[in-house]
């Protein structure tokens, strides 16, 4: 790679990881708040665990939406570009969080709170969709075969940079305010932030060259009036596999991210700094150690570096949450610290590991329907499923053994891939089963 080739990836690359981490933080943002305040202020019951889940069930809706906008942002993608729908997606998930910061609660408005709040989710999770598909890609593009799978590894490292953010911004007025003041007006500060941070991304992503792999196949006429239907016909196992090899890898994150806050707040009876500060350090190991499992996938595989963190994660599973009942704050932020490092190991490779399965005319959109479908089954439901496990049995080990449920599942899907280091994304013939020629 010549200087000004490597000097113009990283410029990409620079743009797509600031984007991505403005765009998880507000909506990471969210999920800090529904397990900390939203459950008080939106939901008020007499039991606090009811409130979370009623909390959390606007969390899910986010996810609900983020197919409907990885359809029509991956449409939109194939057709006319990469850049101009990051730019949309950028405004349409600022925009939102940023209303969030100015609702009126419950209390104030009654039922009227909530159904603002959860259309609000919907408009987020819908710009998320279509972000992160348009983020990988858009690197994966730029970068050359043999270094993918480190270059593509950079935006991934937005959803810790986005969490680290959400978290350290949190745990600061945590700090530094009364539990009273924090829930009366604190928690509003961090959602007003994103309108700053916006500003920042689109001069950022303003100034990003579009993706030469699609301009080559628009200048080819390789493009597609209908990706969507060209996906489910050509491509519908590399959208299977997809969805599955994403299970463990969303469901793991958002029990080690999410479900942490409201297990030593409710179940450990703690202060939410122990969760916060836990979930602040461990993503900040995160973040520095994604793009060296990308790095490490450009050298033995996509699939070796993935399968390591599935199977990794699901015995770190039982040792996570016997970790947590200790009880000991240094012990608590290793727990958390570890099992985000091997998350990593699945989250560090698979942006180039998807992007590679699909051919350039419907990449946007094969990437970004099967990373989104996978996200209703997996992220969506997980601090749900975890909270009702845990309320149900009043223990930890059902939602030990449905994160290892999810972990099968992904390495099944895993070993029903090809290894695709190397390829090039240039060529428009696949010779996956599944695929023909574009």
């Amino acid at each position: 790679m010549t200087t000004q080739n490597r000097g113009s990836i990283a410029k990409v690359v620079s743009a797509s990881l600031i984007g991505t981490t403005i765009e998880w933080y507000d909506f990471f943002l969210y999920t800090s708040a529904a397990a900390l305040v939203f459950g008080k202020l939106f939901f008020p019951t007499n039991d606090p665990l009811t409130g979370t889940l009623l909390a959390f069930l606007t969390y899910a809706v986010g996810f609900l939406a983020r197919p409907i906008g990885g359809l029509v942002f991956g449409h939109f993608g194939d057709r006319v570009g990469r850049k101009k729908l990051l730019v949309l997606s950028l405004l349409l998930m600022g925009g939102s969080t940023c209303a969030m910061g100015i609702l009126p609660t419950y209390a104030t408005v009654g039922v009227l709170a909530p159904i603002l709040l959860t259309l609000l989710r919907l408009v987020q999770g819908f710009a998320l969709g279509g972000e992160w598909g348009g983020a990988v890609l858009i690197v994966s593009e730029h970068g050359d075969d043999k270094r993918r799978g480190f270059w593509a590894s950079w935006p991934q490292c937005g959803a810790p940079g986005g969490n680290l953010l959400a978290t350290a911004v949190l745990a600061i007025l945590a700090a530094t305010q009364s539990d009273e003041a924090f829930l009366s007006w604190g928690w509003r500060i961090p959602f007003l932030l994103s309108g700053v941070l916006v500003v920042i991304g689109l001069w950022i992503r303003l100034a990003v060259s579009e993706s030469p792999v699609f301009l080559a196949a628009q200048k080819n006429n390789a493009t597609t009036h209908a990706p969507v239907v060209e996906v489910f016909r050509k491509s519908w196992r590399a959208v299977l596999i997809t969805i599955g090899s994403r299970m463990a890898e969303n469901v793991s994150y958002y029990v080690i991210t999410a479900f942490i806050l409201v297990y030593v707040t409710t179940g450990l009876n703690l202060p939410k700094s122990a969760g916060l500060n836990a979930v602040l350090i461990g993503s900040a190991v995160h973040f520095l150690t994604i793009p060296l499992w990308g790095m490490l996938s450009d050298r033995i595989g996509r699939r070796p570096v993935y399968l390591f963190g599935a199977i990794g994660m699901a015995a770190w599973s039982f040792a996570f949450f016997a970790m947590l009942d200790t009880k000991n704050s240094g012990v608590i932020i290793l727990a958390a610290t570890v099992g985000l490092v091997l998350h990593g190991a699945m989250y560090g490779p698979q942006a180039a590991f998807f992007s590679e399965q699909f051919p350039t005319r419907v990449r946007y959109t094969g990437l970004s329907v099967g990373g989104q479908l996978s996200s209703i089954a997996a992220g969506a439901v997980a601090p749900l499923i975890a909270v009702a496990l845990f309320r149900e049995f009043g223990s930890t080990i059902p939602v030990s053994l449905y994160v290892v449920a999810m972990c099968v599942l992904t390495v099944i899907a895993l070993l029903a891939a090809r290894e695709t280091k190397g390829e090039s994304l240039h060529s428009e013939v696949l010779t996956e089963r599944g695929h023909v020629s574009a």
